[in-house]
């Protein structure tokens, strides 16, 4: 029988998964469990040693000898901090020694409770990785749990490998449970690694924020997707303008209807933080590979099967063969299912979405666009650009301030180039002092659309209150509620060529000098000034543009009825 602590479970699969068998045991109150459950497996190589710093030397000449992890394993009180000494000379000679330190759980800290100690902190240089396994409540922690014991595992031979600890909370020393549970182990690739196959089927290249990609990259790509069945789910701030791109926030947005072309038998993760919410929702995959440099662990799609440290070039390079091949039939489907939901898009009523639907085959080519976060950056995300034109969002801290600022310092790179931004009310605001900074050339549109509150906070999917929620969640009534004359007056002062419009003739009229591709005598300010009832009414009009079918069109009542019983139930 095994530990009835469903972490330490999860840690001794993984273990397993790992081929860690060598074990150097310290007696001790909080890992009883854990080491008769290793004991009662025939898996593991067991030894005893009281002393526990004795333990960590021990472990030191089995991982020296053998070439190979050892797992040290103690209980609470000083026990663990007598491994430190070894850590220590383990650390320098980058020895793979996974600490493995058992406590009850985290909440006794500080309240007097006998053999409690705080593992939060580490001198510098006995540990390359430290992790801390909670007591799992729910599928949330037992996904983490899992995450944690790979990212320690893997740190035993990451960058020249070296010690790692996990301390794991227990509160049973029961063992009456017959069967580990199932795990998901992360392997970790470099060059010198073997490069699994890639399973036949359906494969998905998702990219989030990237830096612009090369032609020779963007070439592998392509060319990878034609001899894999592959296609490129990005949005704009991916880098990548290659002919195998779907914007698939459009098909995610579809709120009744699921395609089955958002099944991939394996998904290729590359670049960093996201924008596009919708996508993550709706695609699923058997199989997750990630392609960093950084060979770090980014379980995004709460999957991952392998991470590839390496240039993303390289990765391409070794999967793709000399074979004359053009399958593309998954980047058909695809792209047929955006060109449908496209083709179905209503009228609009004045919004950032219409603005973006409108202006999008319009925009000058070899410009950039610089977008505000969330529903600035999603508006755009429905559409295709030309694929000469870069984007950038400050997705990476994912906050509203800066992105005024950031196109600026931008734009003084090529002043012979338009840089623009579409930004909403607030963000425009937080970043306002940008406007007079004094190296603002007359390269630089802004368009604001400003609906006098946060509309991210307004649209038809928000939770509902009784209360008004304009008032303190989406900060509406300040800088003159809309006034149509402060910017205006704020702006011309700077030095800005100021537009306004309030309806969609006024932007008709107006829009072709804002994105005229001649440099004009001074920036332009566009303000839009519209309503957050216009802004949700737009995105719930895209969100329905799928028909479904009267099996799906069943389905849909069904969960109707079921959720509505379970409305009056709870009332």
């Amino acid at each position: 029988m095994y530990t009835d602590n469903l972490n330490q479970q999860i840690l001794i699969a993984l273990l397993k998964e790992h081929g860690i068998k060598k074990i150097v045991a310290s007696p001790g109150g909080t890992n009883p469990a854990l080491v008769i459950s290793m004991q009662s497996d025939s898996f593991f190589e067991m030894y005893s040693c009281v002393d526990e710093r004795s333990a960590a030397y021990m472990a030191c000449g089995l991982a020296e000898e053998a070439n190979e992890p050892v797992m040290i394993c103690c209980t609470g009180a000083t026990a663990s901090r007598n491994y430190m000494s070894a850590l220590t000379e383990a650390f320098y000679r980058k020895l793979p020694i996974l600490v493995l330190t058992c406590s009850k759980p985290n909440f006794n800290l500080g309240h007097l409770y006998p053999q409690v100690t705080n593992r939060n902190v580490y001198p510098a240089d006995i540990l390359t990785e430290g992790v801390h396994l909670q007591v799992i409540k729910d599928d949330n922690d037992k996904w983490d749990c899992e995450f944690k014991v790979n990212k320690a595992i893997l740190a035993l031979t990451h960058h020249g490998g070296g010690p790692s600890h996990i301390n794991i909370e227990c509160i049973t020393q029961d063992c009456t449970t017959p069967t580990l549970p199932l795990v998901h182990p992360v392997f970790r690739i470099n060059y010198s690694g073997d490069f699994p196959k890639i399973a036949e089927g359906r494969i998905g290249i998702f990219i989030g924020s990237h830096k612009k990609m090369n032609v020779t990259l963007q070439g592998a790509i392509e060319h990878f997707c034609e001899q894999y069945n592959g296609v490129v789910l990005c949005d704009h701030t991916s880098g990548y303008h290659g002919k195998y791109s779907v914007k698939y926030s459009l098909i995610g947005t579809q709120i009744h209807k699921s395609y089955k072309e958002s099944d991939f038998d394996l998904i290729i993760h590359l670049g960093e933080m996201s924008g596009d919410y919708l996508t993550f929702e709706k695609i699923y995959a058997n199989s997750v590979w990630r392609v960093s440099e950084d060979g770090e662990i980014r379980i995004r799609f709460r999957k991952l099967d392998y991470v590839f440290e390496m240039h993303e070039i390289d990765f391409f390079n070794h999967y793709i063969t000399a074979k004359d091949i053009n399958n593309v039939s998954c980047y058909n489907r695809i792209s047929n299912v955006y060109k449908d939901l496209y083709s179905r898009i209503p009228e609009l009523p004045l919004s950032h979405i219409y603005i973006a639907h409108f202006l999008a085959p319009k925009m000058p080519k070899k410009c950039t666009i610089h977008f505000a976060i969330l529903n600035s950056l999603r508006s755009w995300n429905f559409f295709d650009l030309d694929s000469t034109i870069n984007c950038n969002c400050n997705v990476g801290g994912f906050g509203i301030d800066g992105c005024t600022s950031s196109l600026i310092g931008a734009s003084l790179v090529h002043p012979e180039k338009l840089y623009f931004l579409f930004i909403g009310d607030l963000a425009f605001f937080y970043d306002l002092n940008a406007l007079g900074n004094r190296h603002i050339r007359n390269n630089v549109r802004i368009m604001l659309v400003n609906d006098g509150k946060g509309a991210e906070f307004m649209h038809f999917m928000s939770p509902k209150y009784a209360v008004d929620k304009s008032l303190f969640m989406s900060a509406g009534g300040h800088f003159a509620n809309q006034s149509k004359e402060l910017v205006k007056h704020y702006a011309q002062d700077l030095g800005f060529e100021y537009m306004q419009a309030t309806n969609k003739d006024e932007f008709l009229q107006s829009y072709k000098k804002f994105i005229d591709p001649a440099i004009s005598s001074k920036p332009i300010l566009f303000e839009i000034i519209i309503s957050t009832e216009g802004q949700s009414q737009a995105w719930e009009k895209l969100c329905n543009l799928a028909e479904l079918s009267k099996i799906e069109e069943a389905e849909v009542n069904v969960k109707k009825g079921i959720k509505s019983f379970i409305n009056v139930f709870k009332k």
